[in-house]
């Protein structure tokens, strides 16, 4: 291969190598350079799907935009995709190629590697620099096989290596001669240099550091980054920065995330977490989901059906579906989508064990899974505003169901989500169970068994009542004891929080909101 390469290798996860290679790549191509990424071993649940439908690591696709070139299969010929904690969905070439656990994954190593670097050579028929990405450390000798993500790679190819380590994260100095020192004498020797990452203050501070790694390795230290704060707006590769987010504070709209155990594509909220009036709050186990959410997005999920029974478990499936009760928003995407529905299916064991479960039954819809795997690009309007939309599709299964029939999004392809039909609300009148007086018991009526919400008590008995056209509302008539009063009530469902009462001498023998919702209408019997 004519073009020149050059291997960015960390001394661990999230040491910034997916972030400087993007830096790296902008700053060669404004200098005229036809340069390209490379990663050719990925694990990530976070994908991007190519013009071509095809899906590579989301890290890829925005290195390949830093360069300013369309991103391809060929930047990233192998992404792992974790479905469980000893198996993974195997990508080779964009396209799924097999599912295999980690002692089966050892054993295609070898043929992966060829397919590595087929991509390796097509991509540089076509650059003058390509920049690669290795993927945690070459150091991880507990590892058993060969390493075809770091040193394994660069031996095939044959390219220099760069050793980054994070100066944020303290030890850096221990990190990089450590690194060094476990590495096998040729390996060692294809170490040119190294760069000391994500630096706060002035770096004449750490020219003692720079000294002390020279001491120990011969090593030339190739830059000092400085700490790069937007950082942040950027994609991330690794689930990790999930469980370092910290939502913000004092912000009017407030927005909850679940984080599931396989969630995936979870820089879908980076947009989100940029506005600055929303605070996005990325929940973890066992924490309850917060009950002042203006807001719950369920994210999307690589093992839908293992997901789904974990929110179970913790106790979410409850938390979401009395944040729906209160009258809040429930948002699902993709995974989180199908959750949202009355079931899954999976009859074909596409997750692992045949079989399906119900959903937390918020929308009438179903969801089936399959083995094709839908990946394309796609554009349209979002049909509330006619606001235009484009992204990509990327699911397993089919959803179906009446609530499809009012979808999200009206895209070229077709419709695509559900919104859940309005009026779900049901009354019944009973008994207050300390006092001799009526209630108001409102019942979901798509939730089976406790009454929502339990009003009162009323004076007497109750004779009416009726919901504002949102369902916010309830407004209540009781009384008609001989010599009583009739009351009226007004309560505000989210809150079951009473916040009108009026009495009036007369006979009301019915209740309704005005049509702009702003007043109600009684019907009376004067004299009475």
């Amino acid at each position: 291969m004519s073009c020149a390469a050059v291997m960015l290798q960390g001394t661990g996860s999230e040491v910034g190598k997916s972030l400087l290679v993007a830096g790296l790549g902008r700053a060669c191509a404004r200098r005229g350079l036809r340069v390209r990424p490379f990663k050719p071993q990925n694990m990530s649940n976070n994908a991007a799907v190519t013009p071509d439908g095809r899906e590579i690591g989301r890290a890829q696709a925005m290195q390949a935009r830093a360069c300013g070139v369309p991103f391809s299969v060929d930047m990233n010929p192998v992404l792992l995709k974790p479905q469980t904690d000893l198996g993974a969905q195997v990508i080779v070439h964009g396209r799924v190629w097999r599912t295999a656990g980690a002692g089966a994954y050892q054993a295609l190593e070898g043929e992966l590697l060829g397919k590595m670097l087929e991509s390796f050579a097509r991509l540089g028929s076509g650059a003058d620099l390509i920049l690669i990405e290795g993927a945690g450390s070459p150091a991880e000798i507990n590892l058993p096989g060969a390493d075809i993500a770091n040193m394994g790679f660069a031996d095939a190819a044959d390219v220099p290596v760069v050793l980054v380590g994070d100066i944020e994260r303290g030890g850096v100095i221990a990190s990089i001669v450590g690194t060094l020192a476990l590495l096998a004498p040729a390996h060692g020797a294809r170490l040119k240099g190294y760069i000391v990452n994500k630096f706060h203050g002035d770096p004449r501070l750490f020219d003692g550091g720079l000294r002390a790694i020279g001491e120990r390795t011969g090593l030339q230290c190739l830059g000092v980054v400085p700490y790069f704060t937007d950082a942040r707006r950027l994609p991330a590769e690794d689930a990790v920065t999930v469980e370092a987010h910290q939502p913000a504070a004092n912000r009017p709209i407030r927005i909850t995330v679940p984080v599931f155990p396989r969630i995936a594509n979870f820089d879908d909220f980076d947009p989100l977490i940029a506005e600055p009036d929303v605070s996005v709050d990325m929940v973890k186990a066992p924490r309850a989901l917060p009950g002042d959410a203006d807001l719950i997005v369920l994210p999307g999920s690589k093992a839908t059906l293992a997901d789904l029974a974990f929110v179970r478990e913790v106790g979410w499936d409850v938390d979401i579906v009395a944040h729906w009760r209160r009258g809040g928003a429930v948002l699902g995407i993709c995974g989180g989508y199908q959750m949202l529905g009355q079931r899954i299916g999976d009859a074909d064991g596409i997750e692992g064990r045949p079989g399906n479960a119900p959903g937390l039954g918020l929308l009438d819809v179903e969801t089936e899974l399959s083995a094709g795997k839908t990946l394309t690009r796609v554009a349209g309007t979002e049909p509330a505003s006619g606001e235009p939309v484009a992204g990509y599709e990327m699911h397993i299964g089919r959803t179906t169901g009446p609530d499809t029939g009012r979808p999200m999004l009206d895209l070229e392809t077709g419709a695509d989500g559900a919104i859940s039909a309005d009026g779900r609300w049901g009354a019944a009148g009973g008994t207050h169970p300390t006092k001799k007086a009526a209630m108001a018991l409102v019942y979901d009526l798509d939730v089976a068994g406790e009454p929502y919400a339990r009003l009162g008590p009323h004076d007497g008995r109750l004779n009416g009542l009726a919901f504002s056209s949102d369902a916010r509302w309830l407004a209540t008539v009781s009384g008609g004891k001989k010599g009583d009063s009739f009351q009226l009530a007004l309560f505000d469902l989210q809150t079951d929080a009473q916040l009108a009462r009026l009495s009036l001498n007369v006979r009301i023998n019915r209740v309704e909101f005005a049509p702009d919702d702003q007043g109600f209408i009684t019907r009376m019997t004067i004299g009475q």
